[in-house]
């Protein structure tokens, strides 16, 4: 593999430039929102100040509005090799998932099943979890391991029954960056005819996601946590689609993808997203879209990784910091979850802001499940500090060296 190319990468990313008490900023803050490459920058620029228009009009920009729409799906299809999945787009994957859960809810009845996980983001356990309370729905859980912060799957083909109507899971831990391998699961799922549910946020800025491989039949993610703007999407099997009742104004579309659409859409923050795809793509090599990707991710992986690797031995090192993460042999995305003896996680972000320039964040971040399992919710949660492809060694070292300054200072 070419080495990696940090200093282009660094240069399509203008907020890298920010300055804090004489500073420059080190965003290890990825897991809450990326920063914004470049080309997004523009893409959103261009579609403002050359015309703005909505769906459906005998005019150019109405034209143009729908095409770049319409590449913007094509783009997604291939970043997740979604076969014949149909994308739609809303606010955020939260909103996405609550809507698309009511929908698939209408068909559910009382003595079916749902299985979701203790390692979720909540709005990949409440959407499902809440729809099913209201249509007398059992919902079930994959159990979280505490002592491995992976799911425990010991149990699952029992908790996948024939009355299972759907599995929810999360490739990745936005928490502690567990990366849970949905294919087996989904592999079970189906056997007993359920619907296969992903919260892909925290994995698609890190990794390759192959929807077809791995058998997923919905996928939810927000654009801004890989570099782009602020719209959500929902990858549905057009099978799946054709079956979707979405709750919508009657006038509205229903037409698939369209009657899921709910509203005129984020139309300048779409055109954001192709151009985030084709970043990842250009850390690549291949003749295709798809090749590039594949491999654009692929040199993401080895360079986060490695400083990652750096950051967790040097964190398990240093006196009173305790460190939750899954075994070494786990997979997980560059995301380090820890906790400081003798300071608060929100007074310990607040120092490594303001003395260090380094912006980590602390709480639970809605993966509060996993919080509560790990008796830390009323004390603060977790400190989190996560890397992105802009990140450096140098930024790594500070931020090591921050960790030792603040625990030999208390």
């Amino acid at each position: 593999m070419k080495s990696y190319p940090i200093d282009f990468v660094r240069s399509q990313f203008p907020a890298l430039a920010r300055e804090h008490n004489g500073r420059q900023v080190a965003y290890f803050d990825g897991p809450g929102g990326s920063q914004f490459v470049i080309g997004a920058i523009n893409a959103v620029r261009d579609y403002m100040t050359g015309g703005a228009a909505n769906l459906h009009g005998n005019f150019p920009t109405s034209h143009e509005t729908e095409a770049m729409i319409a590449k913007a799906k094509a783009d997604i299809k291939t970043l997740f090799c979604a076969g014949d999945h149909q994308v739609a787009f809303g606010p955020n994957a939260t909103i996405m998932l609550f809507h698309v859960s009511r929908a698939i809810a209408r068909d559910w009845q009382a003595g079916d099943e749902i299985v979701l996980t203790e390692l979720e983001h909540h709005s990949n356990i409440d959407s499902w979890r809440t729809a099913a309370e209201d249509k007398g729905v059992t919902v079930k859980y994959i159990p979280l391991d505490t002592d491995t912060l992976t799911l425990d799957l010991s149990g699952v083909e029992k908790l996948i029954t024939p009355r299972t109507k759907l599995v929810a899971v999360g490739n990745a831990s936005n928490g502690v960056g567990t990366i849970t391998d949905v294919g087996p699961i989904a592999k079970l799922a189906k056997k007993v005819g359920a619907l296969v549910a992903v919260d892909a946020v925290h994995g698609i800025p890190h990794f390759h996601i192959d929807m077809e491989e791995l058998g997923i039949d919905m996928l939810f993610s927000s654009a801004y946590k890989f570099f782009a703007a602020h719209v959500g999407m929902a990858v549905i099997r057009n099978s799946v689609f054709e079956r979707l009742k979405p709750y919508k104004v009657v006038p509205a579309p229903d037409n698939v993808p369209d009657r899921l659409e709910i509203g005129t859409q984020n139309h300048e923050g779409i055109p954001a997203i192709s151009a985030a795809i084709e970043f990842i793509a250009s850390l690549g090599e291949g003749d295709t879209l798809h090749e590039r990707i594949v491999s654009g991710y692929a040199a993401i992986e080895a360079h986060e990784n490695a400083l990652a690797e750096v950051i967790r031995a040097e964190l398990a090192a240093i006196k009173g910091i305790t460190l939750y993460q899954s075994p070494p042999n786990v997979p997980k995305t560059p995301t380090i979850a820890f906790r400081a003896a003798g300071i608060t996680p929100r007074d310990f972000t607040i120092r490594m802001c303001e003395e260090y320039g380094v912006f980590i964040a602390e709480g639970h971040f809605y993966a509060l499940t996993l919080a509560d399992k790990l008796g830390l919710t009323e004390s603060g949660s977790f400190i989190r500090a996560g890397l992105a492809p802009y990140n450096t060694r140098e930024e790594v070292g500070r931020f090591i060296t921050g960790t030792r300054e603040i625990m030999a200072s208390l």
